[in-house]
């Protein structure tokens, strides 16, 4: 079968967009998901593509709210991400993160990780995460109109994705939020992906990943991909590659990890406590993972 896989096309996806280059299509072919997460998840859901490489803390918040339209295979991006606070160009009474509570926050969709990054900094900063307000702008575009327009007040993206829109003066960072977890994860629908077709991808992106992530290719042929690839300056191309941390393994999954990122989410208010034992086979395809207790 060749398989669909929904992406964001971000700097991350290096080693993935590398990947298809060798395929060429034979056993994956990639289908772009601009909106992030939520329209990874929606996806899933709706049968459209058959594994996700995505956010952490959407996917794992899904699973606990009762989705079964996926679960983990395995992991992509080991470092946590980093979420940069954007407000709108003009001067505003929006300068610091604590300004914005009681403001309506944008996100690109319910359960993105726009939106469960909202609830970290709501908790980080002693709001209660009861009272947040929210409103859907869909993509990156979407929310930029929305606090330049004054419908919202700020939201949450990727710092290095955003920072060419910062650089030409269409938004602002008021602040960031680092990640508690591990920033990227993959996840499949439990039927429609064949686990030797799954776990053949998986091997072909954990090839690619340790090569991209190598000494040698993070001295400069990284560097000029991700350049050439999405336009970004070479010095955020390599204050970026000093500190991302992939996998030796994408099959492998840190049971760990998730039972930390379900405990921040919880505190956090994006999912409810869980009742009894987190049982391991609801959040992983246990056919295709190679589970690390660590």
């Amino acid at each position: 079968m060749v398989l669909r896989i929904g992406y964001v096309r971000e700097h991350f996806c290096s080693p993935l967009l590398q990947f298809e280059a060798e395929d060429k299509g034979s056993t994956f072919t990639l289908i772009e998901c601009p909106s992030g997460t939520g329209q990874l998840i929606s996806r899933l859901t709706n049968d459209e593509i058959d594994i996700a490489i995505a956010l952490t803390d959407p996917l794992i918040a899904g699973i606990a709210k009762g989705s079964e339209a996926y679960k983990l295979v395995g992991s992509y991006v080991t470092s946590p991400l980093r979420w940069a606070v954007i407000t709108g160009h003009k001067p505003s009474s929006y300068n610091q993160i604590p300004d914005l509570q009681g403001s309506t926050l944008g996100i690109s969709r319910n359960g993105s990780g726009s939106q469960t990054m909202a609830y970290v900094m709501a908790l980080q900063q002693n709001w209660p995460t009861d009272e947040l307000k929210f409103q859907v702008n869909n993509d990156i575009r979407g929310l930029i109109d929305s606090v330049n327009d004054g419908t919202t007040s700020a939201f949450m993206w990727e710092w290095f994705t955003t920072k060419p829109f910062a650089d030409a003066g269409e938004c602002r960072f008021i602040g960031q939020v680092p990640t508690p977890w591990p920033s990227w994860l993959i996840a499949a629908h439990p039927t429609r992906a064949a686990p030797d077709a799954v776990r053949a991808f998986l091997d072909g992106l954990s090839r690619h990943v340790r090569a991209f992530a190598s000494q040698e290719a993070r001295a400069g042929p990284s560097v000029r991909f991700v350049v050439e690839k999405f336009g970004y300056a070479e010095a955020d191309v390599k204050e970026w590659l000093d500190a991302v941390e992939y996998p030796e393994d994408c099959a492998e999954v840190s049971w760990k990890v998730i039972t930390d990122t379900l405990r921040v989410l919880q505190q956090a208010g994006a999912v409810a406590p869980s009742e009894g034992d987190i049982k391991r086979e609801q959040f992983l395809n246990m056919d295709v993972v190679t589970l690390v207790e660590a």
